[in-house]
């Protein structure tokens, strides 16, 4: 049985900062058929640029990226008043606690490592999509 997507997701964006194709394909798949609206990028250099040109509803951002790291992104995302109360969830297969303490501190909504359940994200992200 198909999933309807909820009119609580309709029209909603997420932005997807990831390099792994494959990890942006699933993303993608879940999040449409949920009835998100999804872009993405791949490097790390053009996340802030792309978020400034259309804040989305949520940042799904990765920790390893060409260019800037995650935690470089989220703190210039943090620290700009126009995009400080977008919420990101960091996606990461760094999940050390170390890892995890810096994006704490850092604001970071909400922290996920890979390998991550479809169903732990998508119930993240409609969380952070309602704030």
């Amino acid at each position: 049985m198909a999933t309807q997507p909820s009119n609580a997701t309709l029209n909603k964006t997420v932005l997807i900062v990831e390099d792994e194709l494959h990890i942006i394909e699933s993303l993608r798949f879940i999040l449409q058929r949920a009835g998100y609206l999804v872009h993405e990028v791949h490097d790390g250099n053009d996340a802030v640029n792309s978020v400034r040109a259309h804040i989305p509803d949520v940042i799904v951002l990765d920790l390893m990226l060409p260019n800037k790291n995650g935690f470089e992104i989220l703190k210039e995302l943090k620290s700009d008043l126009a995009l400080s109360n977008t919420p990101v969830l960091m996606l990461t297969a760094k999940g050390q606690q170390q890892d995890r303490a810096n994006a704490e501190q850092l604001k970071v909504d909400a922290f996920i490592t890979k390998p991550f359940s479809n169903q732990e994200v998508l119930s993240c992200i409609d969380h952070l999509s309602k704030r």
